[in-house]
């Protein structure tokens, strides 16, 4: 442990994280042999302890020396806090061991040793870490600063206002009745949002304190764009009740304006016989101070029990308005200051829950063309315009709906529905905005949902908004359509699909292809397989991701597969008859193909209409079907395997196979998946896995074949680990027919030359 930090030489320049910037010295006084305020410093940088006591070594507070006391640690701290009764204040490091180390030190010092005197001051090296308001409240911490904002002068002021506020504490100790007010007071205070919520409650909980009637205003500073400084009146009570909350210049009242001017400027309170100003130091230079009009003039204890409330009062005021600033960034949009998604998803969650639902209508307002115009004229001319669009629709449709901006070019309208009308928004619509001294004519169309029809949450609800705007828009701009329940997004995208697939099938626009499948020894085709494909009339292609789910979710899939199977059987017997004698053809089969009861028999009566050699035949089954029910599943394949056909795990490594049942199943082959493939050299990991599946073929008698072979490297490397077979754009892409007898042939032609 680091010996106790002696006082340094007061002309001596130092620097580190308490950064003390240019500023006059406070003038050393004259340390007489008496009482000493006791601070103790508790951080785990010496340095921080050198310079506090380097900046406050020297100097009287209240008429009295300090003396130290340092602790390095949380847990030195506790150690001597056991045997410390008269500490004043305490300077403690936010985040020591662990980031919350302080607080849990404070939770310590107030709850466990009963310290209740003791004035606490947070301090931290992170800028943009800052206890909860909940602790502030809880643990009743005095003050908060960052270690680059306490200056020598402001370090001096600010345990000077603790030991003041501890001086205090200690003197109306007696007085419980008024600092039990304080710490009630405190507590109330820190549960209102706001800071026009909070100042109304500062001045109700002065005159509560005080027992006099609430009669006086509030006001914060704020800094000018220009430099200057405005004082704003923040809450009024009592003869001042009514007053705008605005500049205080409005006030018709200089004497009013002289008292709080002169508290600002002399950073303290002052009592008079019929009124007294408090000062609350804030943060940035955004002090505040009150007026309060007394009835009588307040007595020593009085002007004690406010001096405690205000520094209080102060530390609250600063996280409010902190509080207050996250709150507006997360639930307002910070363009047009209209609540944003966030917040109107609680509004429209209270809506729904409450008895005006039934009545209630959601409309989402989308601008026409709004792209074009803020391409053509500039962003920060957009901005205004949008700016405009906000103003109109709150001013022209009244308080009582809400209006929201949920981003871009769409805002939402929130009511009565016999106030939230398509006609009379579209109207609002009809006369140009004046932007810039320029006329900018806009329409909008209009996506609207009855919430006594809606049976979702808020969110769902502007879902539901969105794809009634999106059928608005397809429709035709300028105009609205109202959502109902049979237009679901998916639901629609399902049938849509589900009817295009069904007249793809009946006029021919679906497909087999073949992708050739090579012995990585002799390079020579071995087999294909059979891969369905889709081309709309205008030349497109559907991914079979998109139209595969959809035929299995509708059953197409038991047909469509049946045709595939008969498909690829007839083009097995033609290869044959052109000499291709040991070719192998594999065809992939649907889980909900695999399921249908007559899928068996589908089979037996596919092989012997074609007259295909069952023993040339591969059905490929995913993983995941030989995942579930295996009992089943090894029963069909055996049934399967009685007709001759062979079976061929696809996608081999992506599920969680029992190896158990793996050997159960009797399969024929295993077919390593397309991204282990491309591991083999685009992973830190390598072959490791195709390495583990083609070993595991090996040791089970399987065969096994590769598939997404790109390029020549992953071929070779394959090849090396044992793999015999592979298919991929390396070799051939999935072609037609006709292109797969060419393509055959040509590689006979070329093995005989």
């Amino acid at each position: 442990m680091p010996a106790p930090i002696i006082p340094l030489d007061s002309n001596k320049d130092d620097h580190d994280d308490l950064v003390f910037l240019d500023e006059q010295p406070v003038p050393p006084l004259a340390i007489a042999p008496r009482s000493v305020w006791r601070v103790m410093i508790i951080d785990d940088d010496e340095d921080v302890h050198s310079t506090t006591t380097f900046a406050l070594g020297n100097l009287e507070m209240q008429h009295r020396p300090l003396e130290f006391v340092h602790a390095y640690s949380a847990g030195q701290a506790r150690e001597l806090l056991k045997h410390e009764d008269d500490i004043a204040v305490i300077l403690l490091d936010v985040v020591m061991e662990q980031d919350d180390a302080g607080l849990h030190l404070v939770r310590y010092i107030r709850e466990t040793l009963k310290m209740t005197d003791v004035r606490i001051i947070l301090r931290t090296g992170q800028p943009g870490y800052a206890p909860e308001i909940d602790a502030i409240r809880d643990y009743d911490i005095n003050d908060y600063k960052t270690k680059s904002e306490l200056t020598r002068i402001k370090l001096f002021t600010t345990v000077t206002a603790a030991i003041r506020s501890y001086e205090q504490i200690r003197s109306i100790s007696n007085s419980r009745r008024g600092l039990d007010q304080i710490v009630h007071a405190s507590t109330q205070l820190m549960a209102l949002h706001g800071v026009q919520n909070f100042s109304a409650g500062v001045l109700a909980q002065i005159a509560d304190l005080l027992g006099i009637r609430a009669d006086g205003l509030l006001c914060v500073q704020e800094m000018l764009d220009n430099g200057g400084k405005e004082l704003l009146v923040s809450a009024c009570t009592g003869s001042f009740s009514g007053l705008p909350h605005s500049a205080l210049c409005g006030l018709q009242n200089p004497r009013v304006m002289a008292a709080i001017e002169h508290t600002l400027a002399q950073r303290r309170n002052v009592y008079a016989h019929d009124y007294a100003t408090l000062y609350f130091a804030g943060k940035a230079s955004r002090d505040a101070a009150a007026y309060l009009v007394l009835p009588r003039p307040l007595s020593a204890i009085d002007e004690s029990l406010l001096e405690v409330f205000c520094s209080n009062v102060a530390v609250g005021l600063d996280n409010v308005e902190l509080v207050s600033h996250l709150h507006n960034a997360a639930f307002y949009d910070q363009l047009s200051k209209l609540p944003n998604r966030t917040r109107l998803v609680e509004i429209l969650d209270a809506a729904l829950a409450g008895p005006a639902r039934d009545d209630a209508t959601l409309a989402l307002v989308d601008l026409d063309h709004f792209a074009e115009t803020n391409d053509a004229l500039g962003h920060q001319f957009g901005d205004s315009l949008l700016i405009a669009v906000a103003g109109r629709l709150q001013t022209q449709l009244g308080p009582q709906l809400t209006v929201a901006r949920l981003g871009g070019d769409i805002f939402c309208v929130l009511g009565d529905s016999s106030q939230v009308n398509p006609a009379k928004i579209l109207a609002l619509f009809q006369a140009p905005f004046c932007i810039d001294g320029q006329d900018v004519q806009l329409s909008a169309t209009l996506g609207l949902v009855r919430l006594g029809e809606h049976a979702g949450t808020g969110a769902d609800a502007l879902k539901d908004a969105d794809i009634a705007l999106k059928r608005a828009k397809s429709q035709q701009r300028a105009g609205h359509f109202y959502f109902s329940r049979s237009m679901g997004i998916e639901i629609r995208e399902r049938v849509r699909m589900m009817h295009a697939l069904r007249t793809a099938f009946s006029q021919d626009q679906l497909f087999v292809v073949y992708q050739p499948q090579i012995d990585l020894t002799t390079r020579r085709p071995v087999g294909a397989e059979a891969l369905l494909r889709w081309q709309t009339p205008d030349g497109k292609f559907i991914s079979p991701d998109r139209f595969i789910p959809i035929a299995e979710y509708s059953g197409i899939i038991i047909d469509l597969g049946e045709w595939v199977l008969r498909t690829a059987c007839r083009e097995l017997v033609l290869l044959r008859e052109q000499g291709h004698r040991n070719f192998v053809m594999s065809v992939n089969v649907s889980q909900v193909q695999f399921r249908h009861p007559l899928f068996l028999e589908m089979l037996r009566v596919a092989l012997e209409e074609t007259q295909a050699p069952p023993e040339f035949i591969e059905l490929e089954i995913t993983e995941s079907m030989a995942m579930e029910e295996p009992d089943l599943l090894i029963k069909m394949l055996w049934q399967i395997k009685q007709t001759g056909v062979s079976i061929a795990i696809d996608d081999f490594g992506t599920g969680f196979s029992s190896l158990s049942y793996l050997q159960r199943l009797q399969v024929d082959r295993l077919k390593i998946d397309r991204a282990f493939v491309t591991e083999i050299t685009g992973s830190a990991r390598g072959s490791s896995i195709a390495e583990m599946v083609i070993q595991l073929g090996r040791n089970l008698g399987l065969a096994v074949i590769a598939e997404g072979v790109e390029d020549e490297r992953q071929a070779q490397i394959l090849q090396a680990l044992g793999c015999p077979m592979a298919q991929g754009f390396l070799f051939a892409r999935p072609m037609t027919a006709t292109a797969l007898s060419t393509w055959l042939n040509n590689e006979a032609l070329q093995g005989a030359a």
